[in-house]
């Protein structure tokens, strides 16, 4: 099979005819996306499964064997939820853990990639290796520190409590600095010849080079902090600083448990984190993949 396209070039009133061949599939090619498209779907099962559950009667979900559609899709699991529980002060209170923790890791993870990818001084990769390190240092192992470090500053069951541990990730830092290491030194010298001091170099120049690999740092910590289950569960103490994923828990404790209830906020709960990650799930592959180039 061939197809014929027409080509104009310029003004000029010669018009050439040239046949393009279509490239044949390779094996290895469908089967690469068969294997993807598979994938995605078995990521996307969980979410259908409570988005389905999150309109169904208690009975229904008891069901055995379980149904698939909902008997009605009325909306009365999601308003009995919004009524029944605190849901707008648990929705508050992880939308200002989020922002905030994700601003400060943008500052503090910023500065420290600069220092590490633009200062020269004695033990400069000693002190990224172990930075990197403490990437492989699960949360549990540090948990009792970090919650006796919080208590002595007075931040238990407070939201600072929640945001300030979280600010600094070797992650972030990792991915920002070997973005920086693609700006040229060049540039950060002429702009101090011209008089520019390291912190207006460093706001006006260098940040608005990284945008890109801010973008990813801010993304993973927004999905990171949205969804944090175990330290915020340690830190608060009552509901006033529950977040959406702690007050779940706290629902399955009942002595009934309202299965459908919790699907319905599930939902909800997901959908701001789903939303961003569409909108800029290109930006996150974009600057991930220019981490790695120098």
């Amino acid at each position: 099979m061939s197809e014929t396209r027409l080509i104009t070039t310029g003004t000029a009133p010669k018009r050439t005819w040239t046949s393009i061949s279509r490239k044949p599939v390779r094996l290895s090619d469908a089967l690469r996306v068969v294997v993807l498209t598979a994938g995605a779907l078995a990521c996307l099962i969980p979410l259908l499964w409570m988005f389905l559950g999150s309109f169904k009667t208690p009975t229904e979900l008891a069901q055995r064997p379980p149904t698939l559609l909902p008997e009605s899709w009325g909306l009365g699991n999601y308003t009995e939820a919004l009524s029944r529980f605190n849901f707008v002060q648990y929705l508050g209170n992880s939308v200002i853990v989020t922002i905030a923790a994700t601003v400060l890791t943008l500052a503090i993870n910023s500065m420290a990639a600069y220092a590490l990818a633009k200062y020269n001084f004695r033990g400069k990769n000693l002190l990224f290796l172990l930075t990197l390190a403490t990437i492989m240092i699960p949360l549990q192992v540090i948990l009792i520190p970090v919650y006796q470090v919080v208590a002595s500053l007075g931040l238990v069951n407070t939201l600072w409590g929640m945001i300030i541990p979280a600010a600094a990730t070797p992650t972030g830092v990792f991915l920002l600095r070997q973005y920086m290491l693609s700006i040229p030194d060049e540039l950060i010298e002429a702009a101090r010849v011209d008089g520019s001091g390291e912190f207006r170099t460093f706001v006006q120049i260098v940040l608005p080079l990284c945008t890109p690999a801010l973008a990813v740092v801010a993304i993973f910590s927004v999905m990171w902090r949205w969804s944090d289950f175990l330290w915020p569960l340690v830190v608060a103490q009552s509901e006033a600083v529950y977040t959406l994923p702690v007050a779940l828990a706290r629902f399955n404790a009942e002595l009934t448990v309202p299965f459908n209830l919790i699907l319905a906020m599930g939902v909800v709960s997901t959908i701001p984190v789903l939303i961003i990650f569409l909108i800029f799930q290109r930006q996150i592959a974009t600057g991930i993949a220019n981490t790695g180039i120098k």
